[in-house]
């Protein structure tokens, strides 16, 4: 099975090659990695060292802890080709609002990838709020993926993505 699935801009899902190295705290420097491949970083970590990465080239990508506030990264968005949000177990919701943050709020057009206890049940909460990668926990395959993004035929809120509420369409 497939660790990253992502969500073209025609809503097909699809396997797809991780080619960020996603570094931990306890790694060595960033720097110090062989090529010049991308890295996610933590937001601690890329507050000290991003600079220098993107200045020497390199896509960065930035791990945002569910209790970490995505307004810190305001500024830098332009420049970082992914945002990897963390649920950090299933009952945990606050990257939801993360993501659509960064949708609505910022404007940031580049990949949300979500990461950690990530379930094929929430893939449709998750695609409504914006992100378009998913580093699954379950094992699940795409096309599972993307039957539960379909499987409920209204939604009663407005989200990130342009789905009118049963409430307009009844309207």
């Amino acid at each position: 099975m497939p660790k990253l699935i992502k969500r073209d801009a025609d809503g097909q899902f699809a396997a797809a090659e991780d080619a960020f190295i996603d570094i931990r705290e306890e790694d060595g420097v960033p720097a110090a990695i062989p090529g010049n491949g991308p890295v996610i970083l933590s937001l601690a970590r890329f507050q000290e060292e991003g600079d220098a990465l993107l200045s020497g080239g390199r896509q960065v990508g930035v791990r945002i802890a569910s209790n970490e506030a995505i307004e810190d990264l305001a500024y830098d968005l332009p420049r970082l080709a992914l945002v990897a949000l963390e649920f950090p177990k299933y009952r945990d919701g606050r990257a939801y609002t993360s993501a659509r943050l960064l949708r609505e709020r910022f404007g940031y057009t580049g990949e949300i990838r979500a990461v950690g206890d990530v379930l094929r049940e929430q893939a449709g909460f998750m695609v409504r709020c914006g992100i378009d990668a998913f580093e699954v926990s379950d094992g699940s395959s795409p096309e599972e993926w993307a039957a539960a993004t379909h499987r409920y035929r209204h939604v009663y809120q407005r989200a990130a993505d342009s789905r009118a509420p049963a409430w307009k369409e009844r309207a």
